[in-house]
């Protein structure tokens, strides 16, 4: 079915711009002719002037990245110093790389990490205690963290009547293992094909299969050479850094993993096949409107929180903006010079997170006339809630209410042949580094996130994880960002004081209520 965008406000898109102090809450939108010769999404903080500039950074603020000199090293630079020169995508080198002398007698195994998800209704609740039992999730301070597990109880108790509507809109559950099972299927398919004879393997972080059962199969399978291989394009220490935390203990509790050989590609938001492979599902999408030329590109992202970026020197956010940049230059080779924007979505709980945030953001656009929207969940590589109920009802809706009166959605990979084919690739080149120290040779991976074992990535991006500080500072009156940050705060201790009550006493009503049986 054809969409008829009709007119788009011509002005509107790139009459104000957004700056890197999030004044406003909608990114600047430019087409992309303006852009063109830097390829920079002006959503992060880009005016006018410098997007027709050669020399002028991506990001007006300074974040802290690891500079790529030694293995422990912070520097806080600006982000674009350690930046690949743009344009420069990470094309296939598998058919260079001697197989037989790499594989020998060796058994390789491939473990594809992922989130998980609840798959029937039953579930919701033990996925979401699972979720917010992680410290990755909830932070809390170090005096509070034996309470980590009775406040994901008394958290996933009551959020599962809400997330128990929204799965039961998608079908009763999610459908992301069954996914990620194809995944991984086609992905071995794939590598038998190029002459590896690997085992794959599915590890969720959250649900079943849990990293751990795809563990004790890789001891079962005797597997000598592992690919650790995260299904995240960009590189976070919330996502692949929780996962890969996780890894970290189970291999330090086992002999045979310690000496097992292993490697972790971080991220492959750059290399050439996924930039093709979202590419052709944008361009098929955009074919569905009237006039196509007038549809706004809308990457959305998931959403981390601000510290994670600012104070831990997460490369989420850098290699997310890369990532869109690589994916816009791919396009107007194909002649798609169509204006975009990027936000994120799935913010929880009182803090700060990454802007600008994709309800408002939508909001705002529509407040600016654009009338024609093709939303792209660009963290995703499967379908699941985030995409099939938060996008495709929730921001749908919001966007028709917001005077949107075209909306589309590109879908997520899944087992996309050109996807599958590059992850098989990505797999054959990492090959080399399997056992040996590639963490201090960015040249490795030609990314923020360089190519290394478990150990060393957790070294250099996880090492000061829990010791960030709080995001927001100054307290201001009124109806205020800040003041709901405090607020929340304050709620959070008073839970956290009634949660110390139940424990030490073992009465109150959330033993009443039955939700903390097992502290009787």
């Amino acid at each position: 079915m054809m969409m008829n965008c009709g007119a788009m406000n011509a002005t509107t898109p790139s009459s104000t711009s957004w700056s890197a102090s999030h004044s406003s809450k909608i990114p600047m939108l430019l087409p992309r002719a303006i852009c063109s010769t830097q390829r920079m999404c002006c959503g992060s903080g880009v005016h006018v002037d410098a997007c027709v500039s050669t020399n002028v950074s991506r990001n007006a603020k300074d974040s802290m990245v690891w500079s790529g000199t030694s293995p422990s090293l912070y520097s806080k630079q600006p982000i674009n110093k350690f930046l690949l020169p743009l344009r420069a995508l990470v094309t296939s080198t598998s058919q260079d790389v001697p197989i037989a002398s790499l594989i020998g007698r060796e058994k390789v195994g491939v473990l594809l990490l992922n989130l998980g998800g609840p798959e029937t209704l039953e579930d919701v609740q033990p996925f979401l205690f699972n979720l917010f039992a992680d410290p990755d999730i909830i932070r809390l301070p170090r005096l509070f963290r034996f309470l980590q597990k009775p406040l994901a109880q008394f958290i996933s108790v009551a959020r599962a009547p809400k997330s128990k509507e929204g799965y039961a809109s998608i079908g009763g559950g999610s459908p992301l293992r069954h996914i990620t099972d194809a995944q991984a299927e086609e992905l071995r398919k794939s590598l038998w094909e190029k002459q590896v004879p690997a085992k794959v393997y599915v590890g969720m972080r959250y649900w079943h299969p849990f990293t751990e059962e795809a563990i004790e199969q890789i001891k079962r399978d005797g597997i000598t050479k592992l690919v650790v291989l995260p299904l995240y394009p960009q590189f976070s220490i919330s996502t692949s850094g929780s996962s890969l935390r996780l890894l970290e203990s189970i291999f330090r509790e086992d002999e045979y993993l310690v000496s097992m050989q292993h490697t972790v590609i971080p991220s492959w938001y750059q290399r050439e096949g996924y930039i093709k492979a979202m590419a052709n599902l944008i361009g098929k999408e955009l074919e569905t409107f009237d006039h196509p030329e007038q549809v706004l590109i809308f990457f959305s992202a998931h959403g981390v929180p601000l510290a994670y970026v600012e104070e831990a020197g997460d490369p989420y956010k850098a290699e997310m903006e890369e990532c869109i940049d690589l994916i816009m230059e791919e396009l107007e080779k194909r002649k798609i010079m169509n204006a975009y924007t990027l936000a994120y979505q799935s913010r929880v709980g009182p803090v700060e997170w990454l802007k600008p945030y994709t309800d408002e953001t939508i909001v705002e656009l529509g407040k600016r006339g654009v009338k024609c929207l093709l939303a792209v969940p660009i963290s995703f590589v499967s379908e699941h809630i985030e995409t099939l109920e938060e996008i495709d009802v929730e921001y749908k809706e919001l966007a028709l209410k917001s005077g949107i009166e075209k909306w589309g959605r590109v879908p997520a990979l899944g087992c996309e042949p050109t996807f599958i084919s590059d992850l098989a690739d990505a797999v054959i080149e990492s090959l080399p580094y399997v056992g040996a120290m590639a963490v201090s040779n960015i040249e490795a991976r030609q990314s923020l996130v360089p190519l290394g074992s478990v150990e060393e990535l957790l070294a250099v991006y996880d090492l000061k994880r829990r010791e960030l500080q709080s995001p927001v500072m100054v307290w201001e009156w009124g109806w205020t960002r800040s003041a709901e940050t405090w607020n929340g705060r304050a709620a959070m201790l008073a839970v956290l004081v009634l949660l110390v009550l139940e424990v030490t006493t073992g009465q109150g009503f959330l033993h009443q209520w039955g939700i903390l049986p097992f502290f009787h």
